[in-house]
């Protein structure tokens, strides 16, 4: 007997369970405080105060606003990382035109239920904040993106990639992402608000055909 000091199930004790909900409780709490009023404006004495809290407590949990931040970030990422990974599951991994499909697919679905989170990660940077050099926040920026990146490497292993637009391997798949995420952004941020959801669909498949090439892929029509 240990006196009921940890659990069976994770071998976590109960202070160890209680400050993890309260971190999350915290990080819930900022993410909504930025929706309402951006991550420029987020101040621990106004998460305090919206969950009962004094303000010296939070610092039991996080050192300063900039740690906070990197957690919300890095959570972020890895909020898309497992959405385009649950999405590439349901597409066998020779699909290469399915593939591509999803992780564009997957992208835009993911930031239109997660505007705020997608405001955080790449939205205008917040003042006065710097993401720690390779800390969390840039391990899960990798992860997020490899899906991208493997796609690629698997169409060149195959001899299917075509010729990109860029002859750099590297810009032609930042270029192919910048022309699928500026149409996520603007739609994410209603600015497509004068065409239904048909035309949207639509013009996001142009969209993305224009990736494809850019980045020498070319995924059949009939995949949108």
């Amino acid at each position: 007997m240990t006196g009921g000091s940890t659990d069976e199930s994770g071998g976590r004790s109960r202070r160890e369970r209680l400050r993890a909900d309260t971190v999350e409780e915290i990080k819930h709490a900022a993410l909504g405080l930025i929706v309402e009023r951006g991550a420029a404006n987020l101040r621990f004495t106004d998460i305090a105060r919206s969950m009962g809290m004094t303000p010296p407590a939070l610092y039991r949990y996080f050192a300063d606003r900039d740690e906070l931040l990197t957690a919300l970030v890095a959570d972020s990422y890895d909020s898309l990382s497992d959405a385009l990974t649950a999405t590439h599951e349901t597409v066998p991994r020779d699909d290469l035109d399915g593939r591509f499909v999803a992780t564009c697919t997957g992208y835009r679905t993911w930031a239109q239920r997660n505007p705020e989170r997608f405001a955080l990660i790449f939205g205008s940077p917040v003042p006065g904040y710097a993401a720690p050099p390779d800390g969390p926040t840039v391990v899960a920026a990798r992860r997020a993106m490899e899906h991208m990146v493997e796609l690629v490497a698997d169409t060149a292993e195959r001899g299917r990639l075509g010729s990109p637009l860029v002859p750099d391997a590297a810009e032609s798949l930042m270029l192919a992402w910048a022309t699928v995420h500026g149409f996520v952004a603007l739609e994410v941020h209603g600015h497509f608000h004068a065409f239904d959801q048909d035309a949207r669909d639509r013009l996001f498949a142009v969209q993305a055909g224009v990736a494809a090439r850019t980045a020498g892929l070319s995924p059949a029509a009939d995949q949108w």
